[in-house]
């Protein structure tokens, strides 16, 4: 039997639930029938639009899509413009204030505390400069994934066309948007592994092949990865290699199978990396060759052992990220900016949309690891854009840790989390800057935090991970997390090993501390995090590992195990509220 879920879809998704949305935009949140409000919020999904947890009725959050991180000129603008007027709720985060972006871990943006009744307006002035929500949310294909400077830096293989044809051609097919799960896709050209396609539903990786006497470029397949639930996959190679303009209906093949194969009743067992635990690398492969019409060839030399995005190699042995600044292939630069926890304000949302368009050529592009990159700009004015005020707090050039961070959305919005992330990690970060040093050459500690074990945030991926728990201390139930070391990607993806768990949020920074300390005392000459942790072991792992409280830093939220309408507040919720936010009488 189908899962209730794929009944709520059978009867409506996709491209016909916007005209049903607009409808009950206008006529306000009291519009929707309380007994069929779970029903339409799977059903907005679609369309990026997502109801905010408990407590905080008739507020939505909305997801974009870009894909490949790409926001054309005038882009970043409109949606700063949208976050400054629609994006302010009633409340303020102590860290970020009110009205604000989130970078996303997928290369694109989230905005929060919209009404239902202003989605339409926000909608058109988005799309008015080419800015889409459509297939940013549930069971469908996902923001596409690829070399956030494809076809302005080095690619092995062009990619940027392949995004754009399976953007247009696949995830715009409306037949293909109900899936079983959501559903990731990654391309990428390039040899540093930006794409993490090890992480993805269906990845295409850069790779050549001798063949008929010639060196023939093109893509190795994998399918089935992906994090989440404690069951995290590597994506796994199909002895397959795809030929650039194959890449196309390859991707569609499998999607398609996992369209029309994937489990439908078991939504705990339904993504696509438990399909290919079921089917198997070799049926897989086989069902494809029925689909496609050419002639399988078996995989090429690949280049994961270049990989260096968050590989747990040394900086020189390549670019962990794309913070800092990069020569373009034209004799351009582009510019990384590290924006902690990947909240921007919507004022240095628009100022970074001035200044793109300034000293560049307006275009922003936007990675993995929650950053914004300003392309295209000239030698003669790198200077000038390096010191504007705006990069000196979004630094290219940041402490180790900052650039190293990673969180999700947590219980600030999130209905599955357990804990806040943001504004904790942003403090996190801030004591540990101030307190701990590690050498000169140790520039990055990559450390990401999950509000719960969807790992969102990719704790998983991690040289330390933290995932949302609760735990009790002092008798009072508290937030907590269960943090582990030793993950990252590159050519041999590994994921972390648990060293704590439940540890109460307020000694994390304490045990962070004892753990990095003893690094920096105890590593070898060069030894990033990752090499260390694999040399060291688990039970001396964790021995160093020691919670404990410290001076100088104050949880933001601690008490809230509980969970208030909202971690900072801990009056009573004003929602629901009405279009212009007044809260709606519970006597009507």
């Amino acid at each position: 039997m189908a899962h209730k879920k794929e009944d709520v879809k059978g009867e409506l998704y996709g491209d016909e639930v916007r005209e049903k949305l607009e409808e009950f935009a206008e006529r306000g949140w009291e519009s929707i029938p309380e007994d069929e409000r779970s029903a339409w919020f799977t059903r907005f999904k679609f369309w990026g639009v997502f109801h905010h947890r408990g407590g905080q009725e008739s507020y939505f959050m909305m997801r974009l899509t870009n894909c490949g991180g790409i926001l054309e000129p005038e882009q970043l603008r409109a949606i700063g413009e949208v976050a400054r007027d629609y994006a302010k709720g009633p409340a303020e985060n102590p860290e970020f204030g009110n009205g604000w972006i989130d970078l996303t871990t997928r290369q694109s943006i989230q905005l929060h505390w919209l009404k239902l009744e202003d989605i339409p307006e926000i909608w058109e002035k988005l799309e008015a400069v080419g800015v889409s929500s459509r297939s940013a949310g549930g069971d469908t294909m996902r923001n596409i994934s690829g070399c956030p400077v494809a076809g302005k830096a080095e690619e092995f293989v062009e990619s940027r066309p392949i995004l754009d044809e399976i953007q247009e051609t696949i995830r715009g097919d409306n037949e293909l948007s109900n899936m079983p799960r959501k559903f990731n896709i990654s391309v990428s050209g390039c040899r540093q592994g930006c794409a993490q396609d090890a992480i993805n539903d269906i990845g295409l990786e850069p790779a050549h092949k001798f063949i008929d006497g010639e060196d023939v470029e093109g893509f190795n397949l994998r399918v089935g990865g992906g994090l989440g639930g404690r069951e995290p996959r590597e994506a796994r190679p199909l002895d397959l290699f795809v030929r650039p303009e194959h890449a196309v209906e390859t991707v569609r093949a499998f999607v398609e199978l996992y369209h029309e194969e994937g489990n439908r009743q078991n939504r705990s067992k339904n993504r696509a990396r438990f399909f290919v635990d079921e089917w198997g690398t070799d049926d897989i492969r086989e069902a494809l060759d029925e689909r496609l019409d050419f002639e399988f060839e078996s995989s090429g030399t690949d280049f994961r052992g270049e990989y260096s995005y968050n590989a747990g190699k040394s900086a020189q042995q390549g670019a962990h990220d794309h913070v800092g600044v990069y020569d373009q292939q034209d004799g351009k630069n582009y510019v990384g900016l590290s924006v902690p926890v990947g909240r921007l304000p919507a004022e240095e949302a628009i100022e970074l949309a001035d200044l793109a368009a300034e000293y560049g050529s307006g275009e922003v592009r936007l990675t993995r690891r929650q950053n914004p990159l300003v392309m295209d700009v000239p030698d003669e004015r790198l200077d000038d854009l390096l010191d504007e005020p705006l990069l000196a707090k979004h630094k290219p050039e940041p402490n180790s840790f900052v650039q190293g961070a990673m969180a999700c959305t947590g219980t600030e919005f999130c209905s599955l989390a357990l804990t806040e992330t943001k504004a904790r990690m942003a403090r996190t970060l801030r004591w540990l800057g101030e307190n701990i040093d590690v050498p000169d050459d140790v520039d990055r500690i990559k450390m990401h935090f999950s509000g719960c074990t969807a790992d969102c945030g990719q704790a998983m991926t991690a040289d330390i991970g933290l995932q949302g728990m609760r735990a009790r201390k002092d008798g009072e139930m508290v937030e907590a997390m269960d943090v582990g070391v030793g993950g990252g990607m590159g050519d041999e993806p590994t994921f972390i090993d648990w060293v704590r768990q439940r540890v109460p949020a307020d000694e994390v920074p304490g045990m962070l501390a004892n753990l990095l300390e003893a690094y920096a005392a105890l590593r070898e000459e060069g030894q990033t995090f990752r090499e260390w942790v694999d040399a060291t072991g688990h039970e001396t792992i964790v021995e160093l590992a020691e919670p404990e409280e410290v001076e100088g830093y104050e949880d933001p939220c601690l008490a809230d195990g509980k969970q208030s309408w909202y971690p900072f507040d801990d009056g009573e919720s004003p929602a629901p509220t009405d279009a212009e936010g007044v809260p709606l009488s519970a006597d009507d």
